[in-house]
């Protein structure tokens, strides 16, 4: 593969302002949505994460738009009802800020405002959520609401409280007026159901009860340190389970509490510079504060009375403030993530903070912001509201005698477009056809095309804006071209799919471009998801399609969900182009007009139902496959959609009509299946690859033979997410590369992957009791099982690397004979545990070539297996933002790529605060 290798693609990380988890803790009996991770940033775009065991996905992105900033997040949980034995889980509800005075509530399956609610106060600066009503006070108060309100602090030192009763947003009082000081409300939690505690910028903690809006106690901090401001900002509060009070301040202390007198019980000075964020765990045992600069410092109680607090431990996990702090604990995870303006979210753990090593997630977004147009040489990249396209080709061969060739401009490339969209919303997809001819552009709420035309004098591309028929704009989540350039798919907000059909005037050009009035909603199969579960929790936000894919001919469409289900549809018929357009526009049927719900859409899996509602389209029609219903729902959400490409094509010339017509059928439409490349590669989440005949609805031959069992280790316990895909199918090549974050692999799809040794009865293979048994191998010590640990972070730390002054394990002597060991951390994973694999028959030896019981090779085909590698992998390019197609290569080379790299410390983040050791290493030049 020809590998283009860019850095110069400006992409600029946005800074974290907010984090916050559905959930901080989920019980093993406690009825609840999968958790989920919410992260706001500076541009207005607001992620989702699911923690899934410790793999971390980003589903997606809520994007924000011009001038808008998401400053704080909250979640809230609905009441949790039984109705007919059934139990409804309450909804769960997230909540945003940005600096103005307005709640904003979001539709989590739409990615779009669900309602907002505003009063006559200041700018909201912080806002937290009640706690949920317990056991105890149920049985108390029987009549009492048992949901969550909103408290929010705002800039002219209101206190006002939004009720979500109802379903609904709504301010419901304001419990605390403008005071005359104008102290700004800066932090604010609850200690309980009733009682709120506010840091203000005035060196004072007010506590406030909702039910009256009275003041129960001012806590002051006194006066700052000398040579610095009077007034202390409370930049963070926290409060534990019993109840006590955490303070994080301007002066770098932590401040402890009483909860019960309000009085100062012990400071804690722990950072040179400003405390900007706190988190605890469940229990309140352990104590985490994060400050501006950049350290992560972590307390846990002293002393026989466990009455003080002592720092333990303090990380410098981030290169920027540690703005913001999150904590979850349920489900076998026990992580804090933090955030700041280094935009990568770390995860470090919580439970076995020492033990484990931390890990940062990316902070590029999953779906790649990278298209190319390979006929034309030609990379397009974007970014909230703008696109830059470049034409990559090689360097010219540079000889010895160039003396100021540092000084001159890049030759490999050029900036030949660049598009500002007009509007305030980001930019959700875009996409570019092959040739290189058409640009395609969406947002929430619009949808616009260009047309690009080449200057060849300049070298540049003559961008004009394309008219677009208003039932087509208005909005969308996801858009591709087809590899032939004739239809369009957009994908609505609320994951309606609909193909739209590209006509053009006789030749290639797109300067005759329109859109066929006529139109089809495409429905997905009824998945039988019972009311409770669509009307409680996530709702139907698991049903978001995620991916998209076109087959190599352009007859065959897939998309994907994040719940893991595939849906496939086929284009039938050959493309008859004499047939008239709709003269009336009201023959053509308007995608809006008949626009429900994601479920309504998606309620049958009856292939042939709506026939008679189904548009035909230049003799051809989309109609849902016939098999669809056979392909399983996946582990995991899958990440990468992709068909294999074609050998051959099977094309008709346009405007061939493959049937006869007749005086009662004029323009017959041929029903058959397609009949080129049908083979689907699908990726999940956690590394599990698959490949589906679509038209049969079942596995791959290879796929069969090569199970996610029997590929590397290497590569299953990697925890970066497979961002994409490309083919290399020349001189008869079937080789996949794989890409991610960090790293770059390539399979040969030609052969049979090898077994591993814990299929071949290597040394992972251990027999127990005449039974095979699989037991970890290793001493805890590993740290490389990333995948094989549920923690949520990283993997363990060695033994011989540990920080913490203590091992894992003690040995204890009995009796001055007996020796027994003990674990000081516990492992789940530390349990022989019987293997459901059946043992492999020798034929798939054979296939794979590798090694039996008696340590002979098998022959597979292709010839001999040393000289080929079954697959191969790098870690030379870090972080990849997207691999894609720019070109056919040299020959014997496979394809020509153009690799977009971003590194964190290239992308021009903010200024930090550094210490006197930082300047002086750097006076140096160390």
């Amino acid at each position: 593969m020809d590998i283009h290798r860019c850095r110069f693609v400006p992409f600029p990380p946005s800074t974290i302002n907010a984090l916050a988890f559905s959930h901080s803790h989920i019980s093993k009996d406690q009825k609840a949505a999968p958790p989920r991770l919410a992260v706001g940033r500076a541009n207005g775009d607001i992620e989702l994460w699911n923690p899934q065991g410790g793999a971390w996905l980003q589903e997606t992105i809520i994007r924000g738009g011009k001038d808008r900033s998401i400053d704080g997040l909250v979640w809230t949980q609905d009441p949790t009802e039984e109705v007919d034995g059934k139990t409804f889980i309450g909804k769960s509800r997230l909540f945003s800020i940005g600096y103005t005075t307005t709640v904003t509530e979001w539709d989590l399956a739409k990615g779009r405002p669900l309602r907002q609610a505003s009063g006559n106060h200041g700018e909201i600066w912080c806002i937290a959520a009640q706690p949920p009503l317990s056991k105890s006070e149920k049985g108390a108060a029987p009549g009492q609401w048992e949901g969550q309100r909103l408290i929010a602090g705002c800039t002219d030192g209101a206190l006002v409280l939004y009720s979500t009763e109802d379903e609904d947003l709504q301010l419901q009082r304001v419990l605390v007026r403008p005071s005359a000081k104008k102290a700004k409300v800066i932090s604010v939690v609850f200690q309980n159901r009733n009682i709120v505690i506010a840091g203000c910028t005035d060196s004072t903690i007010r506590i406030y009860d909702i039910r009256n809006g009275s003041t129960v106690r001012n806590m002051t901090l006194g006066s700052g340190p000398k040579g610095g401001p009077k007034e202390i900002i409370v930049w963070s509060v926290k409060a534990l389970r019993d109840g006590t009070i955490v303070s994080g301040d301007s002066t770098g202390e932590i401040k402890i509490w009483d909860g019960k007198l309000y009085t100062l019980r012990q400071r804690i000075k722990s950072h040179q510079q400003d405390v900007l964020s706190l988190a605890t765990n469940f229990d309140g045992s352990a104590i985490f504060s994060g400050g501006m600069d950049r350290r992560t410092v972590v307390y846990k109680p002293a002393g026989k009375g466990k009455g003080r607090w002592a720092e333990v431990a303090h990380r410098r996990f981030h290169t920027h403030d540690v703005k913001t702090m999150a904590s979850f604990e349920g489900g076998g995870l026990s992580v804090i993530v933090s955030g700041g303006p280094d935009a990568s979210p770390t995860v470090v753990p919580l439970g076995q903070y020492g033990f484990e090593n931390q890990r940062s997630l990316p902070f590029l977004p999953q779906d790649t912001l990278t298209r190319s147009a390979p006929k034309r040489g030609l990379m397009m990249n974007w970014w909230d509201r703008e696109i830059h396209i470049w034409h990559i080709r090689k360097d010219p061969d540079c000889t010895d005698n160039d003396e100021d060739i540092e000084n001159k401009p890049p030759q490999g490339r050029k900036l030949v477009a660049k598009i500002l969209i007009k509007g305030e919303a980001n930019i959700t997809s875009a996409a570019l056809n092959s040739e290189g001819s058409l640009l395609a552009v969406s947002t929430n709420s619009e949808i616009k095309f260009f047309q690009l035309r080449p200057k060849i004098e300049e070298d540049i591309l003559r961008v004009s804006k394309l008219p677009v028929p208003s039932t087509f704009c208005s909005g969308a989540r996801l858009i591709q071209f087809s590899p032939d350039g004739k239809w369009l798919c957009i994908v609505r907000p609320d994951s309606q799919i609909l193909p739209l059909r590209l006509l053009t005037s006789g030749t290639s050009s797109a300067s005759s471009l329109t859109i066929h009035p006529k139109s089809t909603k495409l429905t997905r199969l009824d998945r039988k998801i019972e009311k409770h579960v669509l009307l409680g929790g996530l709702g139907t936000y698991d049903r978001t399609i995620a991916q998209l894919a076109f087959s190599a001919d352009s007859r065959i469409l897939a998309v994907s969900d994040i719940s893991g289900h595939i849906d496939t549809f086929v284009l039938t018929g050959q493309e008859d182009l004499s047939q008239p357009l709709p003269s009336n526009p009201s023959e053509a049927a308007s995608p809006s007009s008949s626009s429900t719900s994601c479920e309504s859409e998606s309620d049958s899996d009856d292939p042939d139902e709506g026939n008679a509602k189904r548009q035909t389209i230049c003799g051809q029609t989309w109609k849902r496959n016939p098999s669809a219903a056979f392909i399983p729902k996946l582990p995991s959400a899958p990440v990468v959609l992709s068909f294999r490409p074609s050998a051959t094509s099977s094309k008709l010339p346009n405007g061939t009509v493959a049937l006869h017509s007749t005086r009662n059928n004029p323009n017959p439409i041929s029903h058959s299946l397609p009949g080129g490349e049908t083979r689907l590669l699908v990726i999940t989440s956690t590394s599990q690859i698959y490949e589906f005949e679509v038209l049969k609805g079942s596995l791959s031959d290879w796929s069969r033979r090569n199970p996610t069992s029997v590929f590397p280790e290497e590569f299953k316990r990697t925890l970066e997410t497979v961002r994409g895909c490309i083919w290399d199918v020349s001189l008869g090549r079937e080789r996949v590369w794989l890409y991610s974050v960090g790293w770059l692999w390539m399979f040969d799809l030609s052969r049979d992957l090898p077994c591993s040794p814990s299929q071949n009865g290597g040394e992972r293979g251990v027999v127990v009791n005449g039974s095979k048994k699989r037991k970890r191998n290793g001493n805890n010590g590993g740290g490389s099982g990333g995948r094989e640990r549920a923690s949520g972070a990283g993997g363990a730390i060695p033994d011989s690397q540990l920080g913490m002054g203590i091992s894992r394990s003690m040995k204890r002597v009995i009796h001055e004979e007996v020796e027994e060991d003990s674990q000081l951390i516990q492992d789940s994973m530390d349990v022989d545990s019987d293997t459901n694999t059946p043992d492999l028959p020798d034929l798939s030896l054979l296939r794979r070539g590798s090694k039996d019981d008696d340590g002979k090779r098998g022959k597979g085909r292709g010839g001999s297996y040393e000289s080929r590698p079954h697959d191969w992998h790098t870690f030379k390019y870090r972080p990849i933002m997207g691999v894609v197609l720019i070109g056919e290569g040299e020959e014997g080379l496979g394809p020509e790529v153009a690799l977009v790299e971003r590194p964190a410390w290239e992308a021009g983040l903010p200024g930090r605060w550094e210490g006197e050791q930082e300047w002086r290493d750097r006076e140096v030049g160390l």
